[in-house]
């Protein structure tokens, strides 16, 4: 089996263990990942975590052209918004969740650290993570405000839409999507009661001992 032929797979397996698992349905959310050639990978659009089909995978070149597969996501500036700006970005993911997404609802909500410190885990593995604005579905303008973020973060989250998370490669970018989305649930969870995060000496540790992203 050749390279792509196992980043094909892969990508197919990852999603469809993400929408067993609840953490996008339907037919939302897209998945992508950089060829060894320097192209990409997209799920294509329309298409449902659950039922990704490896050899109807929308396939660009690497000058960005769509080559072959089905017709890709509507969400491709999002995608390549992080491919352009981060240079190391080997994948991108975005999934509605439910539990990112409702903790992107409240109003309490820290724009420019939308995860509260409360494990170790989201801090090493994402760093900051930026809440953006509201857009409509497809909308250019999400991939022009990754780009105004200039390549500083590996994850944002789209108010009352959903998360989008880059990382090295496929299988890192799904864990670390993950990752956001367990601290959502349990901030939502926890929400309102007097509980006990991490303290700005224990973040700071997480910071330095992970060489984690943290004060751009």
């Amino acid at each position: 089996m050749s390279a792509e032929a196992r980043l094909r797979e892969l990508i197919c397996t990852l999603a469809k263990s993400m929408f067993d698992r609840g953490l996008t349905g339907g037919s939302t959310g897209n998945i992508s990942a950089r060829t060894q050639d320097g192209g990409l990978l997209v799920s294509p659009t329309g298409s449902s975590f659950g039922r990704l089909d490896p050899g109807r995978l929308s396939r660009f070149d690497a000058q960005g052209l769509h080559v072959d597969g089905d017709a890709p996501t509507k969400e491709m500036p999002l995608h390549t918004a992080f491919y352009d700006t981060r240079s190391a970005a080997g994948a991108v993911v975005h999934l509605h969740s439910c539990h990112s997404v409702a903790l992107s609802m409240l109003p309490d909500v820290d724009p420019d650290n939308f995860l509260p410190p409360l494990t170790p885990y989201a801090i090493m593995k994402l760093g900051r993570v930026k809440l953006l604005p509201v857009f409509l579905p497809g909308d250019p303008a999400m991939g022009e405000a990754v780009r105004g973020l200039a390549g500083k973060r590996s994850a944002v989250m789209l108010a009352n839409h959903g998360p989008v998370v880059a990382g090295k490669d496929v299988e890192a970018a799904s864990n670390a999507i993950e990752e956001l989305e367990e601290t959502a649930k349990l901030a939502m969870l926890t929400h309102g009661m007097a509980r006990r995060g991490l303290d700005p000496a224990q973040v700071r540790a997480v910071v330095d001992r992970f060489d984690v992203e943290w004060d751009s």
